[in-house]
């Protein structure tokens, strides 16, 4: 305690001197005597480890009024004396701008030079500033940049394997090359991004014993994307023993750090209520915040196409179109194109241009095509001409010459892409003065043509009032109809008018569900891809590690293709069969509630046949029967008029039965034959219950009239009159003999 009252004291000393100092100075040339505060500038701090240089370096750089220190053995001040102090003289037509400085991290400072303990939670800061003083939160100082040689080399690995992993070009798996460089001269981050690499089995074989422990190693430095990764591995119970609660704490803290993909992962847990309760307000926070970024970083063009392909449709229906672009039609559109097709031409520009469908982006593949079909006059052409020389890609600068040069020609030729391009230009004043009523002319004339960033930009403009009064009823109406197109900005618009109720009623959910639509369109949504042509190269483990992670992030196509794996048996990585089975009706039920039917038709499959738990009738028909009538599924229809058949978890219906195997055909026309067939069964049953009811009925009638005076041995006589009666049936049958011919 000593220690620290003197430190106390030393402390005021030096403020002390300095505020002496400063006056001298001052009244020498005969200067105000007000202490101007926007002269004192913040420097950078050198990290040090002694605590007491750090608490000094942190006073110096905190933009504070130095006054004469107090006297600690008087009496408080009276309040005249403090509203003295108040009312002393600032420059009021500076915009003065102090830094709020940390009290609680310099008195942990503190603490750590001294054996007593601090109670910090007793100090608070003091926030009594001036109104006409804007405070800013204080920040840790920069860290300087490497020094050595060797880090100079890794930092610049890893920043290149970054930008190779954000490119929309080539393979992004190249990026874990760079990496695993950078990680052999021990940079951290690096470090961290080559540990997933062994997780997902990404560019290097499958170690997940090796990533827990470079994990285990950076999350006790606080390394966001470890924490992300140990959050995982405890939730999915790989390595580890399964532990909700450590994968909680494991995402959250991520999600602190700033880490993308644990704040998606947060986001889905409150939206699913999976492991925590159901909460709007946090899941619409962590997914807003994952949809500003990837709001930040779309292109014109639009944000990238993800291809959803589930694994169990595509086993169980021969005629699932995938969405992948078969090689052959690929090479039919190509064979057109260069005999001079325009449509084929334009076609496989935009497809090239955008991605996706099994085709990787290739810029110059794309302008090839664009220009061909440009030189026969086509305006579309034209229009996406200007579209790639008006953005930044990879590096290369835009040319805003030649966009609005391309950009005319379609405009005049009436096409909605060039009228969109040139409000584009003229909205942000790109080789052209700004215009924001031009702007919204060209926009309109896009959108009286139906193009989606015409609608887009047009409710941009009177969102935000952009030369025009402020009308949210036409920016919703706007937004609406790009939204229909799938347009991701206008998805996140929308989502933050009805978050804040601008111009809209308020909805938590309306506005949860078009954040999370965006979130999930970022370029992480790629992976999707690649476990898929993980899985059909036959390495189940390395699919499956990825699906599940994706499966974690919220990604409904994951999860049903998660526990499509677990279900076929793919995988062996746990003890018992039952375990296998629980883990991939855990995924089903998540599946199940983002409305996937073929899952809850899982899920009353699980619960007829006791797969990973009990065998429950009442269950297995209550899955059909939301299976039934959310999603009219055919084979929940059948399957539940099986159960009314034979009365499993209700009472026996073969009326409802028959309505049931109705429906089933009448939704689907692969059900028609086990319909029919169903039916034959249900029908001829009816006729042995009935025809056997009324043969009980007269067996009945006979006890009672003739069967008590014959005793015992009626069914003898029965027996006997049944003879004589077959007897003669044969002898009515008998085949006649013709008389032979003479």
């Amino acid at each position: 305690m000593k220690e620290r009252l003197l430190l106390w004291l030393v402390f005021i000393l030096v403020v002390t001197l300095v505020g002496g100092h400063k006056e001298e100075k001052k009244s020498k040339d005969d200067e105000d005597d007000s202490y101007d505060i926007s002269d004192v500038r913040t420097n950078e701090v050198d990290e040090q480890d002694d605590a007491t240089t750090r608490m000094l370096q942190l006073i110096s750089n905190a933009a504070m009024k130095i006054v004469e220190a107090p006297d600690l053995s008087k009496e408080k001040p009276s309040d005249q004396s403090q509203e003295q102090l108040k009312s002393e003289d600032f420059d009021s037509g500076d915009n003065l701008q102090l830094i709020k400085f940390p009290t609680n991290g310099l008195f942990s400072y503190w603490a750590d030079m001294s054996n007593d303990d601090v109670n910090v939670q007793h100090l608070k800061n003091d926030d009594d500033f001036d109104d006409d003083i804007v405070v800013t939160d204080w920040k840790e100082p920069i860290k300087a940049p490497p020094s050595s040689t060797r880090e100079e080399e890794a930092e610049q690995l890893y920043q290149t394997g970054l930008k190779k992993l954000k490119s929309t070009l080539g393979d992004h798996l190249d990026a874990y090359e760079y990496f695993y460089k950078a990680y052999t001269l021990d940079h951290e981050e690096a470090k961290a991004k080559f540990a997933f690499a062994l997780l997902f089995g990404l560019k290097y074989n499958q170690d997940i014993p090796q990533a827990y422990s470079i994990f285990n190693e950076l999350s006790n430095k606080g390394n966001p994307d470890a924490h992300l990764g140990l959050g995982f591995l405890y939730a999915v119970g790989l390595h580890v023993p399964v532990s909700q609660p450590k994968a909680l704490v494991h995402y959250v803290m991520a999600a602190v750090g700033g880490n993308v993909l644990a704040q998606l992962a947060l986001g889905y847990r409150y939206f699913a209520g999976a492991t925590v309760s159901y909460s709007c307000e946090k899941s619409l926070e962590y997914y807003r915040a994952v949809a500003n970024n990837v709001a930040n970083e779309l292109s014109l063009s639009g944000g990238p196409l993800i291809q959803r392909i589930k694994l169990m449709e595509e086993l169980d229906n021969p005629n699932y179109n995938s969405g992948i672009v078969d090689s052959d039609l690929l090479d039919y559109y190509k064979m057109l194109a260069n005999k001079g097709d325009a449509q084929a031409q334009v076609g496989l520009g935009q497809l090239y241009l955008q991605g996706g469908r099994g085709v990787a982006i290739n810029l110059e593949t794309a302008e090839h095509y664009f220009r061909k079909a440009a030189d026969n006059g086509n305006a579309l052409a034209y229009g996406y001409l200007g579209k790639i020389f008006l953005e930044e890609r990879e590096g290369i600068k835009p040319d805003y010459e030649k966009a609005l040069e391309y950009f005319y020609k379609a405009a005049k030729l009436k096409n909605p892409v060039g009228q969109s391009g040139l409000g584009y230009m003229y909205l942000h004043g790109l080789n052209v003065a700004q215009d924001y009523s031009e702007a919204l002319n060209w926009f309109t004339l896009a959108a009286e043509q139906g193009w989606v960033e015409g609608h887009l930009y047009v409710g941009i403009i009177y969102y935000k009032g952009l030369g025009v009064k402020r009308d949210y009823k036409i920016a919703v109406k706007n937004f609406g109809l790009a939204s229909k197109s799938g347009n991701l900005l206008a998805y996140f618009n929308m989502a933050q008018m009805h978050a804040s109720g601008i111009g809209v009623l308020r909805s938590c959910t309306t506005a949860l569900e078009l954040f999370k639509n965006v979130a999930e369109r970022g370029k992480w949504g790629g992976y999707l891809m690649h476990a898929y042509n993980t899985y059909k190269e036959n390495k189940f483990e390395e699919s499956f590690v990825l699906y599940s992670f994706l499966a974690e992030l919220g990604y409904e196509v994951a999860q049903s293709n998660t526990a499509f794996i677990l279900d076929r048996g793919d995988i062996n990585l746990w003890e018992t069969e039952k375990e296998r089975y629980v883990r991939a009706m855990m995924y089903w039920s998540r599946s199940a509630a983002q409305g996937y039917a073929a899952a809850q038709l899982k899920l009353g499959d699980y619960h007829y046949y006791g797969l990973g738990t009990k065998v429950d009738f009442e269950m297995a028909a209550n899955h059909y029967r939301q299976a039934s009538e959310q999603h009219h599924n055919a084979q929940a229809m059948f399957n539940l008029g099986y159960m009314h058949e034979m009365g499993l978890g209700m009472e026996q219906d073969i009326h409802l039965a028959k309505r049931c195997y109705d429906m089933a055909a009448e939704t689907s026309l692969d059900a028609k034959v086990p319909v029919f067939l169903a039916l034959s069964k249900l029908n001829f049953c009816h006729l042995v219950n009935y025809y056997y009811t009324n043969f009980l009925s007269f067996m009945s009638i006979l006890s009672n009239d003739v069967a008590a005076p014959m005793g015992f041995n009626w069914d003898l006589y029965l027996i006997a009159v049944l003879f004589a009666l077959l007897s003669y049936i044969i002898y009515l049958r008998r085949p006649n003999r013709q008389p032979p011919n003479v």
